[in-house]
C-alpha cells in the first residue's frame, strides 16, 4: 500500500486526535479546522483510498461509518435537529486525504450549496 495517511496515524496514535468513538471497525474523531459548531470525521480502519475505491467487499464497512455517525448524533443531541455527512472524492470533490472520511457537520443550519462560488457552466 502507499505511504501512511495522517488518518493511518491517527489510527495507530502516532498523532493525537479527539476520539469520539472507536471500534474494531470505525474511528470517530473531531475535525482540527471545524467548519460547523460541530465537525468530526469518521473513518474506516481499513484504509480506501476514494469513494471510487467502494465496492461490494468493503460495502459494509462504509455503511458502519454512516451508523457510527448517526450514534454520535443522537449521543451528542443534535440528531434530531439535523445534521450533514459529506464524503469528497478525489481533487475536484475536495479530497485532501486519500483514506476515505464522513465528514459530520452540525450545530447550526446549514445551507445549499454549501459553497459561495457561483456555478459555472461549461
Amino acid at each position: 500500500m502507499s505511504e501512511s495517511t495522517i488518518f493511518d496515524k491517527i489510527i495507530s496514535k502516532e498523532i493525537p486526535a479527539e476520539i469520539l468513538y472507536e471500534d474494531d471497525q470505525v474511528l470517530a474523531f473531531k475535525d482540527i479546522n471545524p467548519q460547523a459548531p460541530v465537525h468530526f470525521l469518521v473513518i474506516p480502519k481499513v484504509r480506501i483510498a476514494t469513494a471510487n475505491d467502494i465496492n461490494e467487499e468493503n460495502a459494509k464497512t462504509v455503511g458502519l461509518l454512516y451508523v457510527t455517525a448517526a450514534k454520535i448524533a443522537k449521543q451528542m443531541g443534535f440528531a434530531e435537529d439535523g445534521y450533514r455527512c459529506v464524503m469528497n472524492c478525489n481533487p475536484h470533490g475536495g479530497q485532501t486525504v486519500y483514506h476515505i472520511h464522513l465528514h459530520v457537520l452540525a450545530g447550526k443550519a446549514l445551507g445549499w450549496p454549501p459553497y459561495q462560488d457561483t456555478l459555472k457552466t461549461q
